[in-house]
């Protein structure tokens, strides 16, 4: 499992992020699954999706340093819920990277993104003008994902529908470094 990042982010909260390269049997392998989820993973027809599922899953494990089976389920908003740990975490994937964030006292979000031009279609969609106006310079793709990514992670931290990223969540002025 090529680890990129493992960091501790604040007390009992660490951070990792992962590049999956294993095909899904490999990954298979790594994991302890139920008849409910192996049904689960079934049902992804795309094999990206499924890699990433089960990725996810094996970096969860990879952070929590156990070999016990982790009961991994959905809540009612559809949020990663550890049932047999006293966790709270918050899972993103992008392509071929995935993020996982966990927390014994902390709720966390997290959002990981691959930097590409196609967020400039949608930037209205989630800023507001006050929100692009100071988005400026050869670094503003960047700066968008950065508003992205903070409004996805605080929307996962929320853990519940009905929350608009462009009404109901604020980014203030921020200078961009690298």
């Amino acid at each position: 499992m090529p680890l990129f990042l493992r960091k501790t982010i604040a007390e009992d909260t660490v951070l990792g992020v992962w590049k999956i390269t294993e095909n899904s049997d490999e990954l298979v392998a790594k994991l302890q699954l139920k008849q409910q989820e192996i049904n689960l993973f079934d049902s992804f027809k795309n094999e990206t999706r499924k890699r990433t599922w089960l990725g996810s899953r094996v970096l969860v494990r990879e952070l929590m340093g156990t070999s016990s089976y982790i009961d991994l389920q959905a809540d009612e908003y559809n949020r990663p819920v550890i049932i047999n740990f006293p966790h709270e975490l918050s899972i993103s994937h992008s392509y071929d990277f995935a993020a996982v964030v966990l927390s014994k006292n902390k709720c966390i979000g997290v959002d990981i993104e691959v930097v590409k031009d196609k967020i400039e279609r949608i930037k209205n969609k989630f800023l507001t003008d006050v929100e692009l106006d100071f988005m400026q310079g050869p670094d503003r793709i960047k700066q968008l994902y950065v508003c992205w990514c903070a409004k996805e992670a605080l929307y996962k931290l929320y853990g519940k529908k009905a929350l608009s990223f462009k009404d109901d969540m604020r980014i203030y002025p921020f200078e961009y470094n690298v």
